[in-house]
């Protein structure tokens, strides 16, 4: 028997977080060589964008590599738990970094979830460029943000991420992190991993690290379909119908439709209906998917 379990207190997905553009897994159309957002980051010369993209796929991992790599003062806030006082605030403190040379991003994970007022609180300071905005959103900018802001931003697109980069991660996952090291990992059935992940490293990293947990105690670890069915089933009670796990399983629902696979809608839908989700709500973003496509 194994003694009891160590577990680290920062999450798995946390821990193998890229630092830097070159361990950065997906979206070589946006970070590959030469491409418009590397040029950016690399130059060190930011303009005001937003990252739209399904969840896990690197938007606020982004915004880390980029808060590390510029010479310019970096906020971080999240639109679920700060308004237009944290705006106008970092805006002064904008205004007085320009007196002096130096340049401000504001870093506004979430952006969709601002209203109307606290968008319009951005507008001024984005256009004269007091602050660069880098907005994250898993929703569609034409609808979730307002056209006056849109049009001060370029809008860049994220795409899930394919099998060999969710690979890559998984790699480094068990080749990299500490706790993952220790453990005698014998197989994991990573198609089905892969297949369940719907192309976001997060959900990768937390069925890795909850199958891990489970299955500690054992000489041998086996993470196989049945155990990731497991770890899923419990993960279902986290549905939260006014939290982060709302946006982020529509999302994955309307990827699954976009991208003609009935089996993973079947599945993500029946996690909403399961977790107490409306199912108006899960029509009306039927329908937003049916006039944008």
């Amino acid at each position: 028997m194994k003694n009891k379990i160590d577990i680290p207190q920062t999450p798995l997905a946390e821990r193998c977080r890229p630092k830097t553009l070159d361990d950065f897994q997906g979206q070589e159309k946006l970070v590959g060589p030469g491409k418009p957002l590397r040029t950016m980051i690399e130059s060190d010369t930011m303009s005001s964008i937003i990252l739209w993209g399904p969840p896990g796929t690197g938007k606020t991992t982004l915004a880390k590599i980029i808060s590390e790599s510029t010479q310019s003062e970096f906020h971080q806030i999240n639109a679920v738990s700060s308004g237009v006082r944290e705006i106008r605030q970092i805006i002064e403190l904008a205004k007085e970094n320009l007196e002096h040379f130096k340049k401000t991003i504001l870093f506004i994970d979430e952006i969709h979830r601002f209203n109307k007022a606290q968008q319009d609180a951005l507008l001024s300071s984005v256009e004269s460029g007091e602050i660069i905005l880098i907005g994250a959103t898993t929703e569609n900018p034409s609808f979730e943000v307002i056209p006056a802001l849109r049009s001060r931003v370029r809008i860049f697109v994220l795409e899930g991420l394919s099998k060999n980069n969710l690979q890559n991660i998984l790699n480094h996952a068990l080749t990299k992190d500490e706790f993952i090291k220790k453990l005698n990992i014998k197989s994991i059935d990573s198609d089905f991993l892969f297949y369940i992940s719907g192309g976001d490293a997060r959900i990768l990293l937390n069925i890795l690290e909850a199958s891990c947990i489970q299955e500690y105690a054992k000489e041998e670890i086996i993470i196989s379909k049945d155990v990731i069915e497991n770890i899923i089933q419990r993960k279902n009670i986290l549905y939260d119908k006014a939290g982060e796990e709302h946006y982020n399983i529509i999302s994955a629902f309307i990827k699954s439709l976009r991208g003609s696979d009935p089996d993973a809608a079947v599945y993500w839908m029946a996690r909403m209906l399961e977790g107490g989700e409306d199912p108006l709500f899960i029509a009306r973003r039927m329908v937003v998917l049916a006039s944008e496509d």
